[in-house]
């Protein structure tokens, strides 16, 4: 692998860069990864995904926002690191082990194409609703259904911890417009001292919903595997969906199964866009910003 190669993949319009952190020759700090994330002066992303050593897994990753946060688990993240995985021979078997900050995860390549992954299932683990561990300080044991004031609105907010913290919002329609203006709200709310990822959803049966999705660090999003974990997560808990449903986004849509142990399973498409090296005057400039 050459010097700052790099991969450009998207997870249903959810794009991640992903590095190897044995092959980068510069220090990822939030100022480097803001730059390389943008549009105009870097490559463009959603994010970054570094490789890392793993001693409980097969291999470890740590996922960056835009703004340079560390994010503890993404779902399209991890799809689009398992593909970078497979194809590049990293790891040849269809069933491996990805370490994250968020917990252990284990993946399967379900459909490739001349040796390529195209259809991945990542084993998101366990949906944790206690307030304490998502963490909401609300003094409550959960927080669902609870009474939120954001700018000049009120909702009531449903809170799953995936791995990443959420705040689930049932609405009778979904508005582009609304999230965007009270979903930065939502995420920086005191009652969220790490920050959380908002979801604007509408149960359309009992095995469909629709999303619009804020993610924290990252803003409106097309699409979002952990998202659609804790959608489906709190309208199964609410009785309002069936263990396997379909998640639709703008981006595309996403298959979640969850056991009566809350246990949940995410599968969908993932396609690369581009790999090669960052350029030397890149580099330079992440050297000496």
């Amino acid at each position: 692998m050459q010097k700052n190669f790099f991969v450009k993949s998207h997870g249903l319009g959810n794009d991640y860069i992903v590095l190897n952190s044995h092959y980068i020759d510069f220090p990822l700090t939030a100022q480097a990864i803001q730059l390389i994330c943008d549009v105009h002066y870097g490559l463009g992303s959603d994010g970054i995904l570094l490789h890392t050593p793993s001693a409980t897994a097969d291999a470890g990753l740590r996922i960056f926002n835009p703004d340079g946060s560390e994010a503890e688990k993404s779902g399209n993240g991890l799809r689009i690191f398992c593909k970078y995985l497979y194809d590049y021979e990293i790891i040849t078997r269809r069933s491996f082990s990805v370490e994250t900050k968020g917990g252990l995860v284990n993946a399967d390549i379900v459909e490739e194409d001349d040796g390529k992954a195209r259809v991945i299932t990542i084993d998101m683990g366990t949906a944790v609703f206690d307030s304490r561990r998502i963490p909401v300080l609300n003094g409550n044991p959960e927080c669902m259904g609870e009474k939120i004031q954001a700018g000049d609105k009120w909702y009531s907010i449903h809170c799953v911890s995936v791995g990443n913290p959420h705040c689930v919002i049932l609405v009778d329609e979904l508005d582009e417009r609304e999230i965007t203006t009270y979903g930065p709200l939502i995420e920086n709310h005191p009652l969220f001292p790490n920050r959380i990822n908002v979801q604007f959803a509408k149960v359309l049966l009992r095995n469909k919903v629709q999303v619009l999705i804020w993610e924290r660090g990252a803003g409106y999003t097309l699409a979002s595997g952990s998202s659609s974990c804790a959608v489906a997560a709190v309208t199964s808990r609410l009785g309002l969906t069936d263990p396997s449903l379909t998640i639709e986004m703008p981006g595309g849509n996403l298959n979640i199964s969850i056991d009566q142990n809350f246990c949940i399973r995410m599968t969908g498409n993932v396609r690369q866009i581009a790999e090669g090296t960052l350029s030397p005057e890149l580099i330079s400039e992440l050297m000496h910003p």
